[in-house]
C-alpha cells in the first residue's frame, strides 16, 4: 500500500464516509441488480435469486438486470420450488438462455448444483456457514463453497463461472453476493438475511471501478484486481470501520460509476 500519513487517511475516511451516505440509500436499488432478490419474500427465493443474479453480474447493469429477470421468469418466478422439483426435462426450458459467456449449458449446471446443495447440504446459507465456521475467513469460505458447488457433474468450461480464490481470483461476484446477504443497515439496500457470518469478515467486491478509485485515492497500490488486491484494500477499509468495512463499496463504486473520479 502507498505510505499514507494519519492526516491523509483521515481525509480519505471523511470522503468515503460522505459518499457512503450519499450512495447507500433505497433509491440505489432501482438501478442495481440487487433489485432482483429484493423482488422476493421467501428466504430461499431471495438467496437463490441473489446467487444467480450475482453469478451473471458483469457487463452493463441494464443488461444484467434484464437477463436476471429473464432467468427468474424461466424459473417460473419461484426459484426455490423450481430447483427443488426440476427434472432434466424441466431444465430444457433454460435452453437458449445466455448472458455474455454464461450460456444455457452453464445455467443448467448451476441449477443442478443448487439442487444438490438444497437436497444434500441444507441450502446455500448452510454451505457458506460451514465454510466460515471451518476457516474463520472469507477466502476459505469461498474455497469450501466452490468445492461443494462443483460436486455436480459438469464440463470443465462450467468452472470458469465460479471464482477460485486459491488461484488468486478477486471473486468479485461472490464477495458481492455475501455483501448482499450478510450486510444490513438502516438504508436496507443490502438484504442482511444471513446472520452467522460477521459483517466484519466480509471482503470488498473489487472490480474495475472500485479498483481504479482505490488507486486514485491512494488506498490500493497493487495493479492487478486479484485476491491480493482485495486483501490490501479491505485491510485499509477495516481501519476506517472494523465492524463494516465493505460498506465503503458504495462509496468507491459510486465515485467510479457516477463520474466523480474523472472530475478529480
Amino acid at each position: 500500500m502507498h505510505s499514507l500519513s494519519n492526516e491523509a487517511l483521515n481525509e480519505i475516511k471523511y470522503l468515503l464516509d460522505d459518499r457512503y451516505r450519499r450512495y447507500n440509500h433505497f433509491d440505489f436499488i432501482e438501478t442495481d441488480p440487487i433489485q432482483i432478490p429484493h423482488s422476493f419474500a421467501r428466504k430461499e427465493d431471495v438467496e437463490i435469486a441473489a446467487f444467480l443474479t450475482a453469478s451473471i453480474a458483469w457487463g452493463q447493469r441494464v443488461t444484467i438486470i434484464k437477463n436476471a429477470r429473464r432467468l427468474m421468469s424461466l424459473l417460473d418466478n419461484a426459484p426455490y420450488d423450481f430447483i427443488c422439483n426440476a427434472t432434466e426435462s424441466d431444465l430444457e426450458s433454460l435452453r437458449g438462455f445466455v448472458h455474455r459467456t454464461f450460456n444455457s449449458n452453464d445455467c443448467m449446471f448451476f441449477i443442478r448444483s443448487l439442487q444438490n446443495i438444497y437436497q444434500h447440504h441444507d441450502g446455500l446459507e448452510a454451505v457458506f456457514d460451514k465454510g466460515f465456521k471451518t476457516h474463520q475467513h472469507i477466502a476459505g469460505t469461498l474455497t469450501h463453497f466452490r468445492k461443494v458447488f462443483l460436486q455436480s457433474t459438469h464440463e470443465k468450461r462450467n468452472e470458469k463461472h465460479l471464482s477460485d480464490v486459491s488461484r488468486n481470483s478477486s471473486a468479485k461476484r461472490l464477495n458481492m453476493l455475501l455483501r448482499w446477504l450478510v450486510r444490513h443497515d438502516e438504508a436496507e439496500v443490502d438484504l442482511g438475511i444471513w446472520k452467522n457470518i460477521p459483517t466484519s469478515a466480509l471482503m470488498l467486491p473489487l472490480d474495475v471501478h472500485t479498483g481504479d478509485v482505490g488507486r486514485a485515492i491512494g488506498i490500493l497500490s497493487r495493479t492487478q484486481n486479484d485476491w491480493k488486491a482485495v486483501e490490501e484494500i479491505t485491510d485499509v477499509l477495516r481501519q476506517f470501520d472494523p465492524h463494516d468495512p465493505v460498506k465503503y463499496d458504495y462509496a468507491l463504486f459510486g465515485i467510479g460509476v457516477f463520474g466523480e473520479k474523472d472530475k478529480g
